[in-house]
């Protein structure tokens, strides 16, 4: 009986190793119930009862052959990576089937799908308006749809070439092109050009600005120097005149003060001289001379001096006679 039973537990151990798995990180284990598939969030699962499906993206290259207007053959080359969408996985069962391959199922539906929108595309415009950029602009949302109805993410769309089939049309585009970007090129150098002389022109404005404001600062500090030696000239002149006005006040009442008293011509220095020089040459002609302030004086004073110096030598004379 024992031996039994430890056979019967070395079967269904043997089962269970030999039917479950461990879940990887990079798959998605789905199950069907009840008509609808879920996914199973365990780490062990039963693989005959389970689809495990690689949660890694998937990537392709496509040659699209299409048709200008004109009938002009093109071609167009993409690449494309996608990888399963997780909220869209009963799309992709259904698109790709029950199988570990669905999501290469589901990516070669998807290029059906672009092969016929960039023909489309391509059939309403001139092969000259065509370019890759506008080719990518609009297929870009169309396949967006792939995630509800193909289950599939698009995580990249990259336009890698755009050509005519025809050679000579071809070189014509690359002439083309090419003169398009010499033309933008000289464009941008024109512009820079334009750009530096504004910006030389708008220095040498505000240089000439700044200039000008110094100039005028050094002209507001010369002007207050020559206001400041003006005022100052102008007190050393009103100082002067009024130091000669005292002056000629003073002198003024001196030549009154002598004229009413002619006797104090004496104390004057002249006087002192002539006395000496008429008790020193007694018939000697005495000469007088007056500096030039004391000529200022006045004509009367002149005078008043001329008459005492005649009296002094009247009595200078009588005395030496006596």
């Amino acid at each position: 009986m024992l031996i039994a039973i430890a056979i019967f537990a070395l079967i269904i151990v043997i089962a269970l190793v030999f039917e479950y798995r461990f879940r990887k990180p990079d798959e998605l284990v789905l199950y069907e119930s009840n008509n609808k598939i879920i996914q199973r969030k365990s780490r062990f699962y039963p693989r005959h009862f389970s689809l495990a499906l690689q949660n890694t993206t998937h990537s392709f290259q496509l040659n699209v052959d299409a048709a200008a207007k004109g009938n002009l053959d093109i071609k167009i080359k993409l690449s494309v990576t996608v990888a399963a969408a997780i909220g869209n996985i009963p799309a992709l069962i259904r698109v790709g089937g029950w199988n570990s391959n669905a999501v290469i199922g589901s990516a070669k539906e998807l290029e059906i799908i672009i092969q016929s929108i960039i023909k489309e595309f391509a059939e309403k415009y001139e092969i000259e308006e065509l370019s890759s950029e506008k080719i990518y602009n609009y297929l870009r949302p169309k396949i967006d749809v792939s995630k509800e109805k193909l289950g599939l993410e698009v995580i990249s769309l990259t336009v890698q070439s755009f050509e005519a089939l025809d050679p000579k049309i071809s070189e014509a585009m690359r002439q083309q092109e090419s003169a398009r970007i010499l033309e933008q090129t000289e464009l941008l150098n024109q512009k820079a050009r334009i750009a530096a002389f504004k910006t030389k022109l708008k220095a040498d404005e505000e240089i000439a600005i700044m200039e000008n404001e110094l100039e005028l600062k050094k002209y507001e500090l010369k002007k207050t120097e020559l206001e400041k030696e003006a005022a100052l000239a102008q007190k050393r002149v009103e100082d002067e005149i009024k130091r000669k006005k005292i002056q000629l006040a003073f002198d003024k009442e001196e030549l009154e003060l002598l004229k009413n008293s002619p006797e104090l011509l004496m104390l004057t220095p002249q006087a002192a001289r002539l006395a000496e020089a008429s008790q020193s040459l007694k018939n000697a002609k005495t000469v007088v001379s007056l500096s030039p302030n004391e000529v200022s004086q006045g004509i009367d004073l002149v005078g008043m001096f001329q008459k005492f110096l005649q009296n002094a030598m009247n009595v200078s004379s009588k005395k030496s006679k006596d």
